[in-house]
Formats: structure tokens, sequence, C-alpha cells
């Protein structure tokens, strides 16, 4: 209960922990509740033993999949930290961490610099303003290089990196960290890194360091006229001067400045903690929040104060069990348990029951959450990711949080009937949690299919609803849903007679089936224009729906593939009854058969859909890109400039060829490249492909 204590809001600090899958952002987090005391000893996460990598599927692959939160005490502040992923399959829990956040820390790999996922995740915090921090890491593995990671940060991410600290050696010999702001070198006494110890700077570095800190120099001044000056009139400036307007550049984005450690052998992350202290925003640093009134949309602003009204995010829903989470960021106001607020996205009331500060999958009750700081809820039960709690007589709607389309998908079969309400159940509390996770019941095939944005993505989910909810189900690809189509006009005449003991069965029915045109697509309801042109009664009235009845019925099971028919219009042009054996369900046989000799002779056709897709990808690799959008015989249909460096391409790509892309994306554009997709059309398919359809071997 860390601010219950006294923490004023001026000594909180909300910040993350993002950078590229293994550049040791959970070392890192697991090194700061060491040193901060909230842990007795250091969990590792390739031993599985890691704080915040609490899930057993985590635990078993060595990756972080949902983001964590813990809170911690430095120097008199309160540190609430968010361990978030790495792999780009699970990007939404950095999104929606960054959102609540008031800072970050962005871990690099000193031996690989700027990966692909630390170019996302730098993205996704520059369009949520997130001041940051750049830690680069693993400073003791060999193939260190300090300055091409700062200078892969400065051209491929387009920051401004300053550099406040350099390594003292690298790889095998790196044994300590110069510090340009206090001009001297940190060492280590012993193993755990606790022992520390401040030296002068040697001499064989003191020109280096001293060449460096004028460059810093110069990149802080910049931020400030008064301290220009002093700097060009060669003036003395002050480290409290340096410091203050370093400060003041970081939280305005202008400036991201450099650290460095190796987290794995405890070396240089007390001195980070120093600089999130000292150089990332309170609550107070960060402007208002900006929000609508519900009854008029008038743009509303909300100050980190407690009396001010009521204004909270909701940003992330946790089941477990031990009931439902709700994770809630308090930009104004007070969040007290036992109270009712309004859940102002949807305008129902919720009553808060507990309250909890969370330290990864443990918890702690308190009494209340101030403005400024993050807590989890438990009981509200109609409330969902990125909905805002606000005062019941002063409403607020803050910006939701947006989140990527899904991308890959699969079908689920329960095994039995019990797995089956199991999985109902199940995949409906994940959906709740995850808003990148989408389920899709496909009626005309029977299937469940469940959407993410990658397979491991997937493969993680459908892992926890084995495990969590006791679900027996097989997993594999979808089918495509394929429809059949005619290409010609073709009239048909059909007989339907049966004589039995009794009265007999007669129908007879003349249909002109044709291809709709466009204008009678926009018209028609449905994929069926059915037009009774009956003259002189050849066919009775009531006879005339169980004709139709017939042809969609023929309709949905398909006739040359077993997939719907779409796109026809039928013309009953003819008939015969008799009077005595004809009866509806004649005319609906007639009506069927009359159908699918129809297709089968109008020039069938297999359809195909056809998605819209965008690709964004560095021009480095937009040639291997279209090249590959070509074999999966798609159509490019523009392209274009994204950002800097970085293009988008439009295509008209079949689904079928889509299967397996994000893996294949990856691979061609080094985990670079990223892709949307959405549903455009139906096409023919080629020749070819129709024939695998009809033969099921598609």
């Amino acid at each position: 209960m860390l601010q219950d204590i006294g923490f004023k809001l001026d000594k909180v600090r909300n910040i993350g922990i993002i950078a590229h899958i293994d550049a040791g952002k959970t070392t890192v987090t697991e090194r700061v509740l060491y040193y901060t005391g909230m842990v007795h000893k250091i969990g590792e996460t390739h031993e599985g033993s890691a704080t915040t990598d609490y899930m057993e599927q985590e635990r078993e692959r060595g990756i972080t999949i949902t983001s964590a939160a813990v809170t911690a005490s430095w120097d008199e502040h309160q540190i609430n930290i968010i361990d978030t992923p790495g792999h780009v399959d699970f990007t939404a829990e950095v999104q929606r961490s960054l959102r609540v956040l008031d800072g970050g820390i962005t871990v690099f790999d000193s031996v690989a610099g700027v990966e692909p996922q630390s170019e996302t995740v730098w993205r996704q915090a520059s369009d949520y303003n997130v001041p940051r921090l750049c830690f680069i890491n693993k400073m003791d593995r060999t193939g260190a290089d300090f300055d091409r990671c700062v200078d892969m940060i400065e051209d491929r991410l387009h920051a401004n990196p300053v550099i406040i600290q350099v390594p003292y050696g690298s790889g095998e010999s790196f044994e300590g960290i110069i510090d340009l702001l206090k001009m001297e070198l940190i060492t280590y006494g012993n193993d755990e890194g606790t022992d520390i110890n401040y030296h002068d700077i040697p001499v064989s570095h003191l020109e280096m360091a001293e060449t460096r800190r004028e460059e810093m120099i110069e990149k802080i001044v910049e931020q400030d006229e008064y301290l220009t000056v002093k700097f060009l009139e060669e003036e003395p400036i002050s480290d409290e001067e340096l410091i203050a307007a370093l400060r003041i550049g970081t939280i305005e984005g202008k400036l991201h400045p450099v650290m460095c450690g190796a987290a794995l052998k405890n070396k240089g992350v007390q001195a980070l903690l120093n600089m999130v202290v000292a150089l990332l925003p309170s609550p107070l640093d960060i402007p208002p929040v900006k929000g609508l009134r519900p009854k008029d949309g008038a743009e509303l602003l909300r100050s980190p104060k407690d009396e001010e009204p009521l204004a909270a995010l909701v940003f992330k829903i946790v089941s477990d069990q031990y009931g439902r989470l709700a994770f809630t960021r308090v930009y104004s106001g007070v969040l007290q348990a036992g109270t009712t607020v309004i859940n102002t996205a949807s305008g129902k009331r919720e009553r808060i029951g507990r309250i909890v500060r969370m330290f990864a999958d443990r918890r702690e009750d308190i009494k209340e959450v101030r403005a400024g700081d993050i807590a989890a809820v438990i009981g509200m039960k109609e409330t969902s990711t990125g909905d805002t709690l606000s005062a019941p007589n002063s409403q607020i709607l803050l910006e939701n949080i947006s989140f990527p389309a899904p991308v890959v998908q699969v079908a689920i079969e329960p095994n039995t009937k019990a797995d089956q309400d199991r999985m109902g159940f199940g995949l409906r509390r994940l959906a709740e949690e995850d808003p990148t996770f989408a389920i899709e019941v496909d009626d005309q095939l029977g299937q469940t299919k469940i959407k993410g944005m990658g397979e491991l993505h997937l493969e993680v989910l459908v892992d926890r609803l084995m495990r969590e909810y006791g679900v027996e189900a097989r997993v594999g690809r979808p089918r495509v849903a394929y429809r059949e189509t005619i290409t010609r006009m073709v009239e048909i005449d059909t007989t339907f007679k049966r004589q039995t003991g009794g009265a007999g069965q007669y129908a007879r029915c003349k249909i002109r089936f044709e291809p709709m045109t466009a204008e009678e697509r926009a018209e028609a309801e449905g994929e069926l224009l059915f037009v009774d042109a009956i003259r002189g009664g050849a066919v009775p009235k009531e006879y005339v729906p169980a004709i139709r009845k017939g042809v969609t019925q023929a309709m949905q099971g398909g006739v040359i593939a077993g997939y719907p028919v779409v796109g026809i219009k039928a013309s009953l042009i003819d008939g015969a009854f008799h009077e005595v054996d004809s009866s509806e369900i004649a005319f609906t046989t007639a009506g069927s058969l009359c159908f699918k000799e129809g297709v089968r002779k109008g020039g069938a056709v297999i359809l195909e859909p056809s998605m819209k897709v965008e690709v964004v990808t560095p021009d480095a690799y937009t040639g291997a890109v279209t090249g590959d959008i070509s074999a999966r015989r798609g159509t490019i249909r523009d392209m274009g400039p994204h950002s800097e460096a970085v293009s988008s391409i439009n295509a008209s790509v079949p689904l079928g060829e889509m299967f397996g892309y994000a893996n294949d994306l990856r691979n061609r554009t080094q985990g670079r490249g990223s892709f949307s997709m959405e549903f455009d059309t139906y096409t023919i398919a080629p020749q070819s492909i129709a024939e695998e359809v009809i033969a099921g071997s598609r």
C-alpha cells in the first residue's frame, strides 16, 4: 500500500518497460524489484522464476505474454511499473499499457541494436507522446557495440539520443559505467550489484569522457535559451541546471537520454532508477487529460487533482480464479472502494467492490486510488477495456484505446458436448481480456473460428483454454468460404412426378436462371432475386412460395462443390399442376431439382473471397513483398510512401493464399513489415483452383 504511506503526486512515476523480444525487459524489471526491496531473491526469465512472468505459458516459453503491473519505491518515490511483452503477436498489450503510462524505459540489446519490434513499440510510444529513457542492455555480451546501437536509435527511430553514460569496457571486459553528468566511474564490488563504488575517471578514458560530456551539454542546452547563452559565452553550467534542462527536454519528447548496463550481471540498474526519478515525469508534469461531455460532445479537461471529479480509464481486464480484475488509471478525483460510479461508455452504474494494488499475480487491498495512480478494481461486471469511469454527477468520456484487427484465424472444434459448453464460456472470458482476440461462428460450415494477431498468439490462447477452462478440442486450419454461381442464362423445364398406391405427387415448373446485374444485386435482399412471371394461372399462386423455397434450399447446399450459390436471378415463367396430386411438397421438390440442373447447365463457376490487403514495409523490402504478393495471385492496386523510408502497398489477394502470410512477411522483412486485411469481394477462381475445390483437396 505504497501510496497510502504518504507519497505526494510529484513523487509518483507511472512507467512501462518496452522493447523487442529478448532485449532484457523482464530481467531489468526483476532487478528493479530486487534493488527496491520488493523481492528478496532475484528471479530469472530463463529459469522460469521471474516475478512478472507468472503465467505457466510465460515460464515455459521464457517470454512475456501479458503485461504485468508491479509497484515499488525508490529514493522516496513510488514507481508503478508495467513490464510489457516484446513479441509482435502481443503488441496490443504494449498498446494499452502505453495509453495510460507517463514515461517509459526502452531496452535495447547492445549486440542486436534496434530490432523490428523496437521500432513498433517506439512508434506506439510516440503516438501516445510517452517520454522515454534508452537503456542499452547486455554490454557484457561478446559483440556489444554501444555506439552502433546509439547510431541505430538515431537512424531507425528518428530519435534524438543524448548519451549521459558510456560503458567502461565491453563484452567480457565490461567493468562499469562512466557517468557523464557527474563525471565519475561506477564499478561493482560483488556479483549482486549491491556493492557500488565511485571513482575518478581513469586517465586512459578521461579525454574520451570530456569529449562526450561536451557533446552531451551541447544537445541539452539547445533546449534552453538561457543555457545556450551561457554555453556560448563559456560560462560554467551547474549539474543541477543541466539535469533540469535535460528533464524538460525528455518530458517534451525532444531528447532521449541514453544509459547502459548489463541487467543480468546486476550492473547499471540503480543508476537507471536514479534517472527514472530525476528525468521522467510525474502525473503533474503531464497535460490535463482531454475528454468529451456525453450529453453534447463538448471538450472537457481534467487535471490530476483529488478534488476534481472522477475520471478513470480501464485499460485491461483479467479474469482468474479469484474473479474479474479491471486495471484502472485514475486521471482525476479519487476512486474509492464501496462507492458507485458511472461507466460513461455504456451509461451503466458500476459498484466498486475491492481495490487492490497489484504485484504481478499477488495483490494488496487498498481503500482508494487517488489522481495519477494505477490499481485494479474487483467486482465490476459490465466494464470492458477502454471504458471510462466517472462521477455520476459529472460525467466525462475519455478517448478509447484503438487496437489492430486480428489477421490470423484457425478453426477449433470441441471433442464432446461438455467441452462445447466449457469452450463457449472460456472463449468469451478470453475475448473479454484480449481486444485483439475475436470469435466467429460460421453456421454454414458448422465451424467456430478464433482470430488473433499471429500463430503464437492463438497457440497461447488455445493453451489457456485447455488448461484454465478444462476444454479438450481439436484445432486446425479453417476452410475458405468459397461460393458458387452461374455465368450465363439458361431456361430449365422440370417435372416432378411420383405415383404410389394412393395420391401421387405432381409439379412442373419452368425457370429462367441468369446472373444478377449490379443493379439487381443492390436491390435484392440476399443472394437470390426470385421473380414470379407466371401468366394465365399455369401455377396457382399458393404454390409459388413453395417453388421459391425449393430454390432457396438448393442454393444453401450448393451444387458443384457443396458451397452456397450466390448472385442468381430466378424467373418462374411457366409450369403445370394437377388438381389432386399437386402439393406444396411437390412444388418445393420441383423447384430444387430445377435449380440444381440450372446451375449445372448455366456455366457454373467457383467464387473465392478476395481480401483487401495493406502491407507496411521498409523501402528496402518492397521488391520482395510485391513479388510475393504476385506469387500469391495478388494484384497490386497502388503503392506510396507511408512514412520516412517506409512504404505502403495496397493489394487484392485471394484469402486462400493468405494463410501463413504473417510469418512469411516477417521472414521477408526481417520482422519489420506488418499488414492488415479485410474482406473485399468474391471473384471467379481460376480453373486449376476450382478443380481443387470441387475435388475437396483445397
